[in-house]
């Protein structure tokens, strides 16, 4: 199976397709919201920000700092989770994130579109609230991150011919129970197994369900959380808040989205191949779902 991939991976590069060029005209989706944009410390911006998202009703469960100058706080509410319990993997949807970003002498501050993101794992509603509350804590300039997708886009999108959909994720391990899987998960990424360790966990009401954040730092660039970054990451406005990746704990089985869905998701301009493109880090998909096993304790 992964030698099909690997082939329709490579037709596709010969034939130079870009999904993210045929797009809508109308009602158009982009991944990430520019929160604001000036003067101050990460550090301070950071706090503030906790201080806004808190008294917005959010909570806030994890934080990290995947490179220097660059925060990434994960928040989490009861509709976020509530609609994540009502659809097939939704706990993915079950988190929003927020990055703190030096840039010279500038902070940005950004976030997930929430409205997007629930399209594209194909939840049951599109966190209209969770929305609004965004905006009322951290502020909103523009939507940015790619020419933009509608929702119809996102509710049935892949980057290109051959590449992962939303209901193809990989399966990384599968237990006996749903308690032993999370308990094997918890102590694998508390040992940094694979170079993967934890940024949070959200557990989703009312289902044996639990989505765990990860950051990827290892021997392997091509998993590493920063290498990635630098490469797709390169406009002025950065895309941090993509950061950190997950793996989902559903009944016995535990999973996570193929990074060849979950890039391309996020960065549905990129480039197929050229400077700053899915090309430079044509390795990465594989190298992540390897470290991603490791970490769950599964076997390959």
């Amino acid at each position: 199976m992964k030698s099909v991939k690997k082939n329709l991976l490579l037709a596709t590069l010969a034939l130079g397709l870009n999904t993210g060029a045929a797009l809508a005209d109308d009602a158009v989706l982009k991944p990430f919201v520019l929160a604001s944009k000036g003067s101050g410390t990460v550090a301070d911006k950071v706090t503030a920000a906790k201080t806004a998202l808190l008294a917005n009703g959010f909570a806030v469960v994890g934080s990290y700092s995947p490179y220097p100058d660059t925060n990434i706080i994960v928040v989490t509410n009861d509709e976020m989770k509530n609609t994540a319990a009502k659809s097939e993997n939704g706990g993915f949807g079950a988190a929003q994130r927020v990055a703190v970003t030096k840039i010279k002498d500038e902070i940005q501050i950004s976030y997930t579109n929430p409205t997007y993101m629930a399209n594209g794992y194909r939840m049951s509603g599109d966190l209209p609230n969770t929305a609004a509350k965004m905006q009322a804590a951290l502020g909103k300039v523009e939507e940015f991150g790619a020419n933009g997708l509608t929702a119809a886009n996102l509710r049935k999108y892949h980057y290109a011919f051959g590449m992962e959909y939303f209901d193809e994720p990989s399966v990384l391990a599968d237990y006996g129970s749903h308690e032993e899987a999370l308990k094997a998960v918890e102590a694998n990424l508390a040992a940094g197994k694979g170079g993967v360790t934890k940024v949070f966990r959200i557990d989703v009401p009312g289902k044996k369900e639990s989505v765990f954040g990860v950051a990827m730092k290892g021997g392997d660039k091509y998993m590493d959380d920063k290498y990635i970054m630098g490469v797709i990451d390169f406009k002025d406005v950065k895309s941090a808040a993509h950061l950190p990746y997950e793996m989902l704990v559903t009944g016995k089985k535990v999973i996570a989205l193929y990074a060849r869905f979950r890039i391309a998701l996020d960065f549905p301009d990129l480039k197929m191949m050229g400077s700053n493109s899915f090309m430079k880090i044509m390795e990465s998909p594989e190298a992540i779902r390897k470290a991603l096993v490791v970490a769950a304790g599964g076997t390959d």
